[in-house]
Formats: C-alpha cells, structure tokens, sequence
C-alpha cells in the first residue's frame, strides 16, 4: 500500500486524513500549526495513527505520494518550496498532487519543480466543502497525466465519491475556478436578493419559500438560504477562501479575453463581508454585511 504525506490539516484537511487512514494509507501529516494538529490527532484517537512532523520536508520524505491542501498560491508555494519544504524532500517517482484551489500558474511552476526531482505531478483540486471532506464524499477534478493518475486513483477514491480526468496539466486548476466562479456569483445574489426583499417588506418565510422552492433554488441556494435562515455561520467554506478563488478566476479569465463582469460584482459583495471582519465564517455570513 502506498504512503501518503497530507500538507495541510485545516478544514478540509481533517476529513481528508480521517478517510486515508481508515482506508488504512501510512500517512504522514504536516500542518503550519502543529498544536492544532496534535490537538485534533488526539481528540480523534488518531495519534498512533498519523505520523505528525514539524516541516514539510520530514512529512514527505518517506511518502510516496504527497498530497497538499492548502490556502491559496502563496500558503502552496510556502509549503512546497519554502525553507525545509515538501520538494527538498521528495524522492524521484514520488507523485504530487496539489488538491488546494490555485492558480493554473502555481501548477506550471509547480510542475517544473517536480520535474527537476524526477517526481510526476497532478493538480487535483475538489468540490465539496467540510462535510463532504469527513464524509469521503469529494469530487477530484484532475489535470494532469491520465497513467500517473491511474497510480495514484486507489488514494484518491478513499476520500472521494468520484474522480473526474478534466485534461492535461493545469486543467483541473481551471476547472474548479470556473466552478467556484460560479458558486460565488451565486452565493452574493443570494445574499443581495434577500436583502432586497427585506427592503421592500416582503415576509422573510415567504422570500425564502419562493427562492428556494422556485427556478432560482440551486442546490447551492438551498443549502446556504439554510444557513442564513438559522444564522448558522460555522464555516464550511471560509469567506474569505471564496474572495480568494473570485479573484484568481477574475484573473485566469482576463487572460481568455472575458472579462466576467458577474465575478467581479460577487467580489465586491465578499469584500463587504471582509471589510466587516467576516472572513473566517462560513461564506453564507456574507448576507450579514449587507442585510438591512
């Protein structure tokens, strides 16, 4: 069976961990606050069961596959290729997948990198937020060669509920900002459309009845008009992550030549909710910063 080293034990980090070892992966665990691991390890009956390490590089040394999931390109970078980071490490024929939601940039970087140590990389980010991350229940967008992720797919499926191939390298990158893109745009008109009601007076019960049992009542829809009718903000899929991913897709998407004018309205929704010092709640919490 193969080793796995996990980079990163946030909120989706922890669900993933939980599945590698159930499946019964050797994983090593490297997390930028290694208290807070330790803590989570123990209050889980896992501490015989993850190696924890205090630097990316003792996490991988040993793995055969390194999976990272991380914040943004910066926290990724940092990780991999900081002082004593992942790529320091890393054996040739290692296989390394970057499960984080980054830029198609990083993962051409990132690519050269495990190239010069001999190792094949996969970017491979997911759908799915805290829940489905506990639950073994993600959704693998992968770019990214189709054999190397042959190698690495009896891994992957321990924590997921499937694997989708997107394409060459850099694909799923693009995919999952398309996607986020788009979950973004829908969580701000939520977040506007309820405030609009509000406004005008209309029964919150009736709003949320019409909007989510009508056309516009998305899955996505359903789920956070759920969280904002119980003002149930514990984060899921932090605020601020999304302003993130709304930017980079911003970004990639200047590149094509459109310049997605629904983005960048959704981004000045979420900048409202950081400028209100919500960024580390649930993204629902952003109709909080704008509601009457």
């Amino acid at each position: 069976m193969q080793s796995v080293a996990l980079l990163g034990l946030g909120t989706m980090g922890r669900g993933m961990a939980s599945n590698l070892t159930k499946a019964g992966f050797p994983l090593s665990v490297y997390n930028r606050r290694s208290e807070v691991a330790r803590q989570w390890a123990h209050e889980n009956r896992l501490d015989e069961k993850i190696r924890l390490e205090n630097n990316p590089a003792d996490a991988v040394s040993s793995a055969d596959v390194v999976i990272s999931m991380l914040a943004d390109d910066d926290a990724a970078k940092s990780v991999w290729l900081g002082a004593k980071g992942a790529m320091s490490a890393v054996r040739p024929e290692t296989i390394l997948v970057e499960s984080s939601t980054v830029s198609p940039a990083w993962i051409a970087e990132l690519n050269s990198a495990g190239a010069a140590k001999q190792c094949r990389v996969l970017d491979a980010p997911v759908t799915g937020s805290k829940v489905q991350a506990a639950n073994g229940e993600l959704l693998f967008l992968v770019g990214g060669d189709a054999d190397t992720l042959d190698l690495v797919r009896p891994v992957l499926q321990a924590m997921s509920r499937a694997i989708v191939h997107v394409g060459p390298s850099g694909s799923g990158a693009c995919m999952k900002l398309v996607n986020n893109f788009l979950s973004g745009v829908q969580a701000a008109s939520l977040a506007e459309a309820l405030s609009m009601a509000m406004r005008l007076g209309i029964s919150e019960d009736v709003t949320y009845d019409v909007l989510t049992n009508g056309a516009p009542g998305s899955p996505l829809v359903k789920t956070l008009t759920q969280r904002i009718r119980g003002k149930n903000y514990d984060t899921q899929f932090a605020l601020q992550l999304m302003a993130k991913d709304l930017s980079y897709a911003i970004k990639l998407s200047e590149e094509t030549g459109l310049p997605l004018h629904t983005a960048r309205g959704a981004l000045k929704v979420f900048e409202r909710g950081l400028s209100s010092g919500l960024g580390e709640k649930d993204m629902s919490a952003v109709f909080e910063a704008i509601k009457p």
